[in-house]
């Protein structure tokens, strides 16, 4: 068991404090942008477009989920409005991020002209990135945990950060533990991150342009949908927790995009480069754009890459 409660506040300089949230965020960020500039070279796209385009996507995708977060959990602020806006964050709403920040990511490309199903795929995952490093600051602030439980990775909550329904009046402070739901999600963005870089490694013949952000909201969709049976106190609408609905529609759009793009008749999903910053890659394969046939790299006479 895990009983060690820890402290929202990471470093704490006179009046200013630098919270574990904003810092689980900020490695979120910084861990998306290395993986996106690198699927993205390996897409052929232009990789500067990350640059002031995460900055952009990151605070639509801030708002969005500290809207959804303040809406899920009011009881924290219904009292208090003003702590909506200041800090310490208490936490943000990965389905109210996502919408924000497709909605900024739609605006981008259309404004550079790029393909939203292929740009898709490049920041696919990225996002799985972003929400492994982002749990972890649930871990600090003492929330997404579930039920009680005897499993030895059991966390505790100090009295302060109990839901109603476990009071240490009647769940005393040293013998009881939690489910640590910011870690079962945290393990699954790693997994999913690391599946879809590993299908965007080679061209898959059964796998179409638009795929790997599909297969990401079908994943985060059922993990999450799945996670919520173990959530109390969530955002309920009929009695339905507005986590679930929304993670049953990621999946249906999930599906929908793999369907909707064999019927568009979707290229089929492959690199075009491999990244070789700082010697990687060298060894690695690359495949022309046009027909993903590998490519010798010491034929003088071989097609650019284009």
């Amino acid at each position: 068991m895990i009983d060690w409660m820890p402290g929202s506040i990471a470093i704490q300089i006179g009046p200013i404090s630098l919270y574990w949230y904003g810092i689980a965020y900020a490695v979120g960020l910084a861990g998306a942008y290395w993986i996106m500039v690198r699927q993205a070279r390996r897409f052929g796209e232009n990789a500067d477009l990350l640059g002031n385009g995460l900055i952009i996507v990151g605070v639509a995708a801030l708002i969005g989920g500290r809207l959804y977060h303040v809406i899920d959990q009011w009881q924290l602020y219904a009292s208090d409005p003003i702590k909506i806006i200041l800090p310490p964050y208490s936490g943000l709403g990965v389905f109210g991020g996502f919408v924000t920040g497709t909605l900024a990511l739609i605006y981008l490309v259309r404004r550079y002209r790029v393909s939203f199903w292929r740009w898709g795929d490049i920041v696919a995952p990225g996002i799985f990135v972003m929400q492994a490093a982002g749990r972890w600051g649930n871990f600090f602030n003492q929330e997404l945990y579930g039920p009680p439980t005897s499993l030895p990775w059991g966390i505790a909550i100090d009295c302060a950060h109990r839901v109603v329904e476990y009071p240490c009046a009647t769940y005393p402070l040293d013998v009881t533990h939690f489910q640590p739901l910011f870690l079962y999600e945290s393990l699954s963005a790693i997994i999913g991150a690391s599946v879809l870089v590993w299908l965007s490694s080679k061209p898959r013949p059964r796998l179409r342009v638009g795929d790997l952000g599909a297969i990401m909201l079908i994943w985060i969709g059922a993990v999450r949908f799945a996670l919520e049976f173990l959530r109390i106190g969530n955002w309920r609408l009929a009695d339905i927790p507005t986590a679930q609905i929304f993670g049953a529609a990621f999946v249906v759009i999930g599906i929908g995009i793999l369907w909707l793009r064999r019927r568009q008749g979707a290229p089929m999903l492959a690199p075009v480069e491999v990244p070789d910053d700082e010697g990687e890659g060298k060894d690695a394969d690359i495949y022309d754009v046009e027909s993903y046939d590998e490519v010798d790299r010491s034929d003088a006479d071989a097609p650019p890459l284009t």
